[in-house]
């Protein structure tokens, strides 16, 4: 840690702040988190150029093509759940705090590294019925496109594997670990 931190955050991120392997998990991540943001990317420009392609298609040529809007709100769906690991990274999803914030400092933490564990767990349960329901979709066709319907459940099954992984590592080194200017790193 850099001096000027409190003992406080010292006190926060645990013993294995500082370790080999914290900085090992940690680098693990911002690959995966790149490796997602890039996928991200690829379905946005999928479906911009989708919808554009239709749009020119229809007014300009009178015609339409057949399987843009599926393609386009698959394309959607993909970068919608692509993108929740990335706002419980920083913390972006929608909490209420008024009683939490009332709390020492302290306390605080350990509640929300309590609740990050918790929603580990419904990362997990959300992830098997993700797996159940593509499981039983398989043989299900999309109507426009030659694909199984099940590739609608994909993105869920690793927005939640990979939400999981931040919400462990949070729980491990405290819930500032990605906020900190010392640590913070542009995966865009």
């Amino acid at each position: 840690m850099k001096a000027g931190h409190s003992e406080h955050a010292d006190m926060l991120a645990g013993p294995g702040a500082s370790s080999s392997l914290a900085a090992s998990v940690r680098r693990c991540l911002l690959g995966v988190d790149r490796a997602s943001m890039l996928l991200i990317q690829a379905t946005m420009a999928v479906m911009v150029l989708l919808v554009s392609s239709q749009v020119f298609s229809r007014y300009l040529l009178s015609e339409s093509i057949d399987w843009a809007d599926e393609g386009s709100r698959l394309a959607f769906v993909w970068a919608i759940f692509l993108a929740i690991p990335h706002g419980l990274k920083q913390g972006v999803h929608v909490g209420i705090d008024v009683l939490t914030n009332r709390l020492p400092a302290q306390w605080q933490e350990r509640l929300a590294r309590l609740m990050l564990l918790i929603s580990g767990v419904l990362m997990v349960v959300v992830c098997y019925q993700a797996v159940m329901v593509s499981i039983d979709t398989w043989e299900e066709l999309m109507p426009t496109l030659p694909v199984t319907a099940s590739v609608f459940y994909f993105p869920v099954m690793l927005s939640c594997g990979h939400a999981l992984l931040h919400l462990l590592f949070m729980a491990w080194q405290g819930t500032d670990t990605w906020r900190e200017p010392d640590n913070e790193e542009d995966v865009s």
